[in-house]
């Protein structure tokens, strides 16, 4: 599996011909499933003839792939819906925070509680969560890898973390490659 970032809360994750992606700013990107984790209410489907797009909570399957998609109602409003994505795909479960910007409940945390790969804003400013916030939901969590988004760098995450992270372009892993005793925060530079 590769994981790449594009900015902002946008991911892309690989696993052979398979590919998902998570909040993309623009069209060039492409996928087998994408995923929105904010989303304007008035929007209720995608475009005709675009990949296989998520953008409400529910429970999916696609192409071998596991979705539940989980409203944060304490960021949601009548003009905005916010979803956090528990994703299964080759034995492994991700979890897409999206810009949420303030602790999940304890009923979110349960269920985020089995992710083993974390995909989180750390370094958002206003927008997502601070460094202190991020580092006491992945110490609740303890993901096996947690995946920072960030608007400059994830430093101060990296800090609060008690790691120092090199970047990387991209990650490519396996699932027994999730199996150690420490948990790894990854800094990917923005594609």
């Amino acid at each position: 599996m590769i994981i790449t970032y594009y900015g902002g809360t946008c991911f892309r994750l690989q696993s052979g011909s398979q590919s998902i992606l998570i909040d993309p700013e623009t069209k060039r990107l492409k996928a087998d499933v994408t995923l929105r984790t904010a989303m304007s209410t008035s929007t209720f489907a995608s475009e005709e003839g675009a990949d296989e797009e998520f953008i409400f909570p529910g429970e999916y399957e696609l192409k071998g792939i596991e979705i539940q998609g989980i409203a944060v109602d304490e960021e949601s409003d009548e003009k905005r819906l916010k979803t956090i994505y528990v994703v299964h795909w080759e034995e492994v479960t991700f979890a897409f925070l999206g810009a949420i910007a303030k602790l999940p409940s304890a009923v979110l945390l349960e269920v985020l509680s089995q992710v083993e790969v974390l995909f989180l804003p750390a370094a958002h400013g206003a927008r997502g969560l601070s460094a202190e916030e991020a580092v006491k939901m992945v110490r609740q969590i303890e993901p096996a890898l947690v995946v920072p988004s960030y608007e400059k760098t994830p430093a101060d995450f990296l800090k609060a973390m008690g790691q120092k992270g090199e970047p990387e372009e991209k990650f490519v892993f396996k699932k027994k490659d999730l199996v150690s005793e420490k948990m790894k925060v990854l800094y990917l530079t923005i594609n």
